[in-house]
């Protein structure tokens, strides 16, 4: 009886040495795969990233956004007109100089809205540069690896009892689900921001219409600092990565494996609160609201 109860032990045993084996082999390929990733997704241009829908956008820009931006023009530029007359006590202290600085200001708003998305692209394109020179600064890429504190795994775990092997293969299995999880958060946050870039150049003829205006100027000048928050966000989340592959590169300084596994996590949770934070921090550097 003894004999058939060791046996089953030692089964239970192996099957549990087996499972953690498995669940820490290939654990973090995913959010590795994702963050080297990151990098090349933030420093794209909208143009490369994605051929059919920059396309798409910049044809319902050009197409549905542009003339309604026209009409908000010729409407803001009339009321400035107006507005200019009215100032000068009904002309009768009207200067022709007034008329040639109106022609000019409005001639200036044509130009900028006729050729918004060049503006726009130009934006972006600086953003790049920039993230493109970050990243031959500074390392961006360092893998999850416990390997060095993994090794002779197998050795080590069949020295323990199954009640410390049933806790690590319990803590194992949520760790896999929490990485794949954070994975996922960390998709959406990259990916997320170029669905935002599209949106928000989409819609940038209309802004743009007012920015030669003294009283519907705020409009446009609160655009472009949204507009340039968003393409230097992508240096910021450049900045968070460079600083979570210096983190993990040290990542295995004991040999406790559990300790090596939740510090891999808690960096990870650190990487995504960052990452979620660029949007929110880069608007407020460039004062938009």
């Amino acid at each position: 009886m003894d004999a058939i109860w060791e046996s089953i032990l030692n089964g239970l045993h192996r099957i549990l040495v087996e499972g953690v084996i498995a669940n820490l082999s290939g654990m973090f390929d995913y959010v590795n795969e994702q963050v080297g990733d990151i990098a090349a997704q933030v420093g794209t241009t909208p143009s490369a990233w994605n051929a059919s829908i920059y396309n798409m956008v910049r044809n319902l820009s050009e197409t549905v956004i542009l003339p309604i931006a026209g009409v908000i023009l010729a409407f803001v530029m009339t009321l400035e007109l107006i507005q200019m007359v009215a100032d000068k006590n009904s002309m009768h202290d009207v200067d022709t100089w007034m008329f040639f600085k109106w022609i000019f200001k409005t001639a200036c708003a044509v130009l900028i809205v006729t050729n918004t998305w060049n503006i726009v692209m130009g934006v972006f394109d600086a953003a790049q540069s920039v993230v493109d020179s970050s990243v031959g600064v500074i390392s961006s890429t360092a893998p999850l690896d416990i390997s060095t504190v993994t090794a002779d795994l197998e050795a080590r775990l069949m020295e323990m009892e199954i009640g410390e092997l049933f806790g690590i293969w319990m803590q194992t299995c949520f760790v896999g689900i929490a990485m794949w999880i954070l994975s996922a958060c960390i998709f959406v946050i990259v990916y997320g921001r170029m669905i935002e870039v599209y949106i928000v150049t989409s819609i940038a003829p209309i802004p743009m219409a007012t920015m030669t205006n003294r009283e519907w100027g705020g409009m446009g000048q609160n655009y472009q600092r949204s507009l340039f928050a968003l393409g230097f966000q992508a240096f910021l989340i450049v900045v968070c990565v460079a600083i979570y592959a210096a983190l993990v590169q040290n990542i295995a300084l004991t040999d406790d494996i559990l300790y090596a596994i939740w510090t891999c996590v808690g960096y990870t949770v650190l990487l995504c609160f960052c990452l979620f934070k660029t949007g929110s921090l880069s608007k407020a550097i460039f004062n938009a609201h």
